[in-house]
C-alpha cells in the first residue's frame, strides 16, 4: 500500500532518521558522534522523539544512553536491550521481540527477524544484547519501509514481502559482518522493494561492498529495483 514518503536523512553507517507529519523525528540505530561517516554538523541531532534500535552492537548502539538521556525520547529494543537501558535510567522504553509490532507516534511498527548477533559493551566486558532484528515501518497513510539492521540473507524475507509489501528498504552490503552486494540483490528480490538505500558499507576498510556492485548484482538477477545511494548527511 503506498502513501506519501517521509523525509528520511542518511548520517551514515546504518543510521537513518525520519520525520513524521506532525513534527515527529524518529532515529533508527543512533550512532552519530562516534560514526566516522557522519558529518561533523550531524553529531549533535536537534530532536529525537523515538529510536528503534536493531540490536546492541556499538556501530548501532554506542550514542543511545547518552541520547536517550539528552531527548528523552522513545526507545524501542528488544526486551533485553530495554530492560538494561532501564537499569540506566532511561524510563521511556518500549521493548519489543521478533514477530511483535506496536504503535509508535502513529505508525505501525513491527519487529522482524535478522540474522546477526548482538550485545552490549560494559566496563566488565559483553554481556548478552537480545537478539538482532530488522523493522518494517508503516506509516499512517500506509507507506511502508523496511530498515533490516545487520543481517545475512534468509529466505524468509519472503514473508516480509507476503505480510507487509514494504516499498524501501534498507539493506546492508558491507560484506563480512552481514550481507555483501550479491546477497543484497537476493534480499531485494525476495523482499519486491521498489527502491532500496545501501547501508554498512565502507565506514571500515573490511566493509568492502558498494553501491555499483550492488547495482550490478541486481541488473544480472534481472531485477528492477532503483538504487538510492544516499551520500552520507543527505536528505531524501
Amino acid at each position: 500500500m503506498s502513501g506519501t514518503r517521509p523525509l528520511f536523512r542518511y548520517y551514515g553507517h546504518s543510521t537513518v532518521s525520519f520525520d513524521l507529519p506532525g513534527g515527529e523525528v524518529v532515529m533508527i540505530d543512533p550512532w552519530v558522534m562516534g560514526n566516522p561517516a557522519c558529518p561533523a554538523e550531524l553529531h549533535q541531532p536537534s530532536r529525537i522523539d523515538v529510536m528503534l534500535v536493531t540490536h546492541a552492537h556499538s556501530d548501532h548502539f554506542a550514542d543511545v544512553l547518552e541520547l536517550a538521556r539528552r531527548h528523552e525520547p522513545l526507545v524501542v529494543a528488544n526486551f533485553e536491550v530495554c530492560t538494561w537501558l532501564a537499569g540506566q535510567g532511561v524510563a521511556n522504553v518500549a521493548p519489543m521481540n521478533p514477530g511483535g509490532s506496536q504503535e509508535v507516534a502513529g505508525c505501525r511498527v513491527t519487529m522482524v527477524r535478522a540474522e546477526h548477533s548482538s550485545s552490549i559493551e560494559t566496563e566488565r566486558g559483553l554481556i548478552y544484547g537480545g537478539v538482532a532484528a530488522g523493522y518494517v515501518v508503516r506509516l499512517p497513510d500506509g507507506y511502508t519501509f523496511h530498515h533490516a539492521g545487520d543481517t545475512a540473507l534468509y529466505g524468509d524475507m519472503e514473508w516480509t514481502r507476503r505480510m507487509y509489501g514494504p516499498e524501501l528498504g534498507f539493506l546492508p552490503i558491507g560484506d563480512l559482518f552481514t550481507m555483501g552486494p550479491a546477497e543484497a540483490a537476493r534480499a531485494v528480490e525476495l523482499l519486491g522493494l521498489r527502491q532500496a538505500v545501501p547501508i554498512h558499507y565502507g565506514t571500515f576498510p573490511v566493509l568492502t561492498g558498494t553501491p555499483a556492485a550492488f547495482e550490478s548484482e541486481l541488473a544480472a538477477l534481472g531485477v528492477d529495483c532503483e538504487v538510492l545511494a544516499v551520500p552520507a548527511g543527505e536528505s531524501f
